[in-house]
């Protein structure tokens, strides 16, 4: 019995022309190899199981091919394509970067980049995951990246290269990978089946390659599993049975069904897909998915979009048309929000069955009962009305008629106190005929300005809301307090105080701040008051923002500090630092260096113990 190998590593291409669903990338990289014109470093970064490691390879070896084809392909003849194929080659290295990841494994493959190749022109260094790598580990690799030696180029792979470091990026070629499209991996699948011999069903493989995900090395381990399970023979029924994915006919049906708005027979099939071992989440997903889909269909610009067969996507067409735009639009919302209420539910099957009823609803016109019984999410009736309603009186029409908007109000009317000059409002409303679309009574509210009372009629007094026109334009000369220059209330006090007194007592009130103005605080803790001409005190600021910030609030500064300092004499005057006063931000290191210039103990002690700033 021969040895078996996976049909991922048995049918891996060999050639550029062999690579699948890369043919621009492919291209370059086949048109650098005739010119000659290579780069010191790549980077091919992209999806899973697409190509990158395959076509790094494959260049791999055309770059050390003795004889490449006129179209820049290896010749598989001469010695280098043997000891590669064979795999011996010394010139090509490959280093998984997830496993080898350390300093000390970049530093081993620095040491045999200096080597020179023993045949071919190049040694090529493949460092596979390299997004793996640790930062130290990056940063070690930067240097020899940048130059390395004539005879060494260095192709990485990556699945995230959002990970790699932009000093690795820029140091590169950089090659996107795109993910596998559908028609390619059916046809690469075709191909593989029909030299294993293995019959197989359209549409099992498209199933097989939707499953996938745009990966070719996935399609294949699939592939293998189907044609495990179905002993030579994939059919689209054992494909659906051995992977348990949900047959996209159901997704078809419950649409069908939520347009004649059968909600009862939705039900059932709900019902059946649970008893097949099913997750409701799953259905609701996978619906939602469906239903995009038949959205995408509707417009040709956005048939493009979907990345299925040229069969699956006439039954989206077919489907499309039989479903209104505003249907498909609700139907997205109402699954969407299934999909966020769904981990939180106690009762997950409820949840997804009240989903499919209001899907099922959509088309379905109201009920005929009164609107002001009706919420956002009432389900409508789900079956045939058995008892006819009955339709409700219209309300009876009064226009014009005054009546007080609050009964409570007009109860409590006697116990208002009023000023005879405070504005009254007074407020009625008109009644109109019939439910409005909403649901309820439509009022039409009208107020009147009078100077004088009415007894019927209730009064609001608005005084305590706010200032009128006239009192803003009084009061706008008067300072708000927060800007007054607050005098200190113990002017009689003249205690004497120090530098060290008031650094202290200025701290305190910063503490003191930080519970109801915690910005103020801060900055206010990072300026050090210092005195001028005792009793004045100056504070020097960095800029004008901040001069500004802290000018509102000078006058309580002020105040604070002459009853804690206990003196009422004190001044204050605010400035901006000259350029000179301005201290720059020093860094460990710089700091530990001023200390030993500055304190010979300092670095005398330094010098003998050999102590060194880490």
């Amino acid at each position: 019995m021969s040895e078996y190998i996976v049909s991922a590593r048995k049918y891996r291409p060999m050639t550029f022309d062999s690579v699948v669903g890369q043919r621009a990338l492919t291209t370059t990289l086949k048109n650098a190899v005739k010119s000659e014109k290579l780069a010191h470093a790549y980077l091919f970064c992209g999806p899973r199981g697409v190509g990158k490691t395959t076509c790094a390879r494959i260049f791999a070896k055309a770059i050390n091919c003795e004889n490449p084809t006129a179209d820049g392909e290896a010749c598989n003849e001469c010695e280098s394509c043997k000891s590669f194929n064979e795999g011996r080659s010394l010139n090509i290295f490959e280093l998984d970067a997830a496993s080898n990841n350390s300093v000390d494994n970049i530093r081993t493959l620095m040491e045999q980049t200096r080597i020179p190749p023993q045949l071919g022109r190049y040694k090529v260094f493949i460092i596979d995951e390299v997004h793996m790598l640790s930062t130290a580990a990056f940063n070690a690799f930067l240097k020899t990246l940048e130059e390395p030696p004539a005879h060494v180029i260095f192709i990485l792979c990556t699945t995230e290269k959002n990970k790699v470091l932009p000093t690795i990026l820029s140091r590169c070629q950089i090659y996107d990978f795109e993910r596998m499209t559908v028609p390619n991996t059916v046809e690469h699948l075709k191909m593989v089946a029909e030299k294993e011999g293995i019959k197989y069903d359209d549409a099992a493989l498209e199933v097989i390659a939707e499953k996938a995900d745009g990966g070719m090395r996935d399609a294949l381990s699939i592939f293998d599993q189907a044609a495990s399970f179905s002993q030579g023979d994939i059919t689209y029924e054992k494909v659906i049975e051995d992977l348990n994915v949900l047959d996209a006919d159901n997704y078809f049906k419950i649409v069908d069904l939520a347009l004649e708005n059968k909600a009862a027979d939705i039900m059932v099939l709900l019902n059946n897909v649970i008893n097949k071992g099913f997750d409701g989440g799953n259905l609701i997903n996978g619906l939602a998915s469906h239903v995009r889909n038949v959205l995408m269909a509707k417009d040709p610009q956005t048939l493009p979009l979907l990345e299925i067969s040229e069969r699956q996507k006439q039954r989206y067409q077919e489907q499309a048309t039989k479903c209104p735009t505003k249907f498909l639009y609700r139907a997205l919302q109402i699954m969407n929000r299934c999909d966020v209420e769904y981990r939180q539910s106690s009762n997950k099957r409820l949840l997804v069955e009240l989903t499919l009823i209001e899907v099922a609803q959509i088309t379905q016109p109201d009920d005929d009962v009164p609107a002001a019984g009706r919420s956002p999410r009432r389900l409508k009736s789900l079956f045939k009305f058995l008892v006819s309603t009955t339709q409700s009186k219209p309300a009876q029409q009064v226009a014009g008629t005054e009546k007080s908007l609050s009964l409570r109000a007009a109860q409590r009317q006697h116990t208002e106190e009023t000023v005879a000059d405070t504005p009254k409002v007074t407020v009625t409303t008109n009644t109109v005929a019939g439910p409005s679309p909403s649901g309820q009574r439509q009022q039409t509210v009208s107020g009147t300005m009078a100077g004088g009372g009415n007894a019927t009629k209730p009064k609001f007094n608005f005084g305590t809301l706010g200032m009128s026109f006239d009192n803003l334009l009084k009061e706008n000369s008067k300072k708000p307090e927060y800007i007054q220059d607050l005098e200190p209330t113990n002017k009689d006090e003249k205690e004497k105080f120090t530098q060290t007194d008031l650094e202290r007592e200025w701290l305190s009130m910063c503490q003191r701040m930080k519970a109801a103005k915690p910005g103020e605080a801060e900055r206010l803790a990072n300026i050090k008051p210092t005195i001028t001409e005792y009793p004045n005190i100056e504070i020097v600021v960095d800029n004008e923002i901040l001069k500004k910030e802290i000018a509102p609030i000078q006058g309580r500064l002020r105040k604070t500090m002459a009853v804690y300092l206990h003196n009422g004499n004190i001044q204050f005057s605010i400035r901006v630092a000259r350029q000179e006063e301005i201290k720059p931000i020093l860094s460990p290191a710089q700091t530990f260096e001023k200390m030993r210039k500055d304190n010979p103990a300092v670095d005398s002690l330094v010098r003998q113990l050999g102590l060194e700033l880490v």
